[in-house]
């Protein structure tokens, strides 16, 4: 796989974290431990991406 492949399959990702986490907010008590966990994993993204030179 080459960078800009990866790029894209990380930016993929990303989107999807951002909309389970969209629907995380929507419930009446949202799980903390999940949104938590999500946010990390978005962030992980975001800073592979960042030393990528991607964003």
């Amino acid at each position: 796989m080459n960078e800009q492949d990866r790029v894209s399959v990380l930016k993929t990702k990303h989107t999807g974290l951002e909309q389970e986490l969209e629907l995380q907010h929507k419930l009446p008590h949202p799980d903390d431990g999940v949104v938590a966990d999500l946010k990390r994993k978005k962030l992980r993204i975001k800073d592979e991406l960042a030393s990528m030179n991607a964003l």
